[in-house]
């Protein structure tokens, strides 16, 4: 079986599973971690922040890593690391502890999820690896999907610390069972790692991101959040400086100049921006003021995660029949229409008030999943394809991780940094009506841009949708 698709399509979809969970069901175990360990809101909020933060910042890193030492090398060594931090994270008795185990798991994380996109890619060809992917896209909704039933269902079980210690294994069987069958591959002529942009762009990251988490626990005029902010900028025009001289840059920039291309990363962050937030601090909501059990407050979400299991595979049929750029400002809309319909949440607002809202969303996210992607893809030459979708994968994940912070700010600003009420539904309606306004403006964002590429495309006879 050494070097079969199939078994690299096994180890791929495990590991691939176990990222999405770790993420929505850590948001359904944050109360119980913060009871547990007497921890304030700030740090309980890097449970989650942590892992998306380090996840998004080496997810290019580690691709170049990839293309230089081996797919399969830093797919092993991306699964121990986030094995290793989950393991930690289900043992740690402080939350200090429980933080950097997080932000271990995230490095693994990302790690794991480049190389495994290309171990798939060079274990399949042609149809079947549309096939594979496919298979691969709908696994990644499925992890959303579920992340939170399982999460539930395992602290009612065993406790919050089973949230972590489940991927964990899961990473850790496949590391043990199925890596010695994956055949190893790398980039032929690979460039280097861009060092100096991912430590800037970093860097930048984790200070925004400390400045929201802390900021109303600091006090918004601390001098350490003040520096913090200001340093996120400074690093921010740093990163643009270096990757403009750098000769093998983790952000093309010259891509921004794509109207279209610009317009499709705007889409893909919006989206992502409203569907995390809501993973994340809904749980909480439901359990601390609606009173329903984690296992409850799981099985609701799905409402917001299930229409990515049905709706990407019928939007190849779709886009047949409306333009694929037409389907996507669609789709951020409806994602804004949920966000406002799901203001009608309050201290009795059970599943059946939620229910329409979440789907309403659920349905604008299964309308983008892997059409955004190809979009973005399709909108660039043919040579710079793998960059592109870098590009979007890195801005998804650097809008969530960030939206994720803004959120828990404004809570933890209205409920005096308790999550719960009073504060707790006031502070999530005006989270939802500034979600609404965002994804609303995306939309006619997207639509301006789109239309300016195909203009630009079509009057420079450009082979590729919205090229230069």
């Amino acid at each position: 079986m050494r070097n079969h698709p199939a078994v690299v399509l096994v180890a791929v979809l495990l590991s691939t599973l176990a990222l999405p969970v770790s993420l929505t069901g850590a948001s359904v175990a944050l109360p119980e971690v913060g009871r547990d360990l007497d921890a304030g809101l700030a740090a309980v909020q890097w449970v989650v922040n942590g892992y998306n933060a380090t996840f998004a910042s080496f997810m290019l890193a580690t691709g170049a890593l990839a293309d230089l030492f081996g797919r399969r090398r830093v797919y092993a060594v991306g699964l121990a690391l986030f094995a290793a931090g989950g393991l930690l994270a289900s043992v740690a008795q402080g939350i200090v502890l429980l933080d950097l185990a997080r932000a271990l798991s995230g490095v693994g994380a990302a790690a794991a999820a480049t190389s495994a996109s290309a171990l798939l890619a060079g274990a399949f060809h042609g149809r079947a690896r549309a096939r594979a992917f496919g298979v691969f896209g709908t696994t990644i909704g499925a992890g959303l999907a579920f992340g939170p039933s399982i999460a539930g269902l395992l602290i009612e079980a065993f406790g919050w610390r089973a949230v972590f210690a489940a991927p964990a294994l899961v990473a850790a069987l496949v590391l043990v069972v199925l890596v010695p069958l994956l055949p190893e591959s790398r980039q032929p002529g690979a460039g280097r790692v861009d060092w100096p942009g991912t430590v800037t762009f970093t860097a930048a990251l984790l200070l925004l991101i400390f400045g929201f988490v802390q900021g109303p626990e600091f006090g918004w005029s601390a001098p350490v959040i003040v520096a913090a902010f200001v340093a996120a900028v400074a690093l921010l025009v740093a990163f643009v400086r270096v990757e403009r001289r750098s000769a093998h840059p983790m952000f093309d920039l010259s891509l921004l100049a794509n109207p279209r291309f610009v317009g499709i990363c705007l889409a893909a962050a919006t989206i992502v921006a409203v569907l995390v937030p809501l993973l994340v601090y809904l749980p909480s909501y439901l359990t601390t003021v609606v009173g329903v059990s984690p296992g409850a407050a799981g099985a609701t979400l799905i409402l917001l995660t299930a229409p990515t299991l049905v709706l990407p595979l019928l939007t190849g049929v779709l886009t047949r029949l409306v333009p694929a750029t037409t389907v996507t400002v669609v789709s951020v809309a409806v994602v804004g229409a949920g966000a406002a319909w799901a203001t009608v949440l309050g201290p009795h607002a059970g599943t059946g008030t939620l229910a329409g809202p979440l789907l309403t969303i659920g349905v604008g996210v299964g309308l983008s999943i892997g059409l955004l992607d190809a979009i973005a893809i399709g909108s660039v030459a043919p040579e710079r394809a793998a960059t592109g979708a870098g590009m979007i994968n890195t801005a998804r994940l650097a809008s969530e991780t960030v939206a994720i912070a803004v959120v828990g700010a404004v809570l933890a600003s209205t409920t005096g940094g308790r999550l719960a009420d009073p504060g707790f539904t006031g502070g999530l309606r005006t989270v939802l009506w500034a979600m609404t306004g965002l994804a609303l403006a995306a939309a006619v964002a997207t639509a301006v841009l789109a239309r300016r590429g195909l203009r630009r495309a079509t009057a420079a006879g450009s082979a590729y949708p919205g090229g230069s």
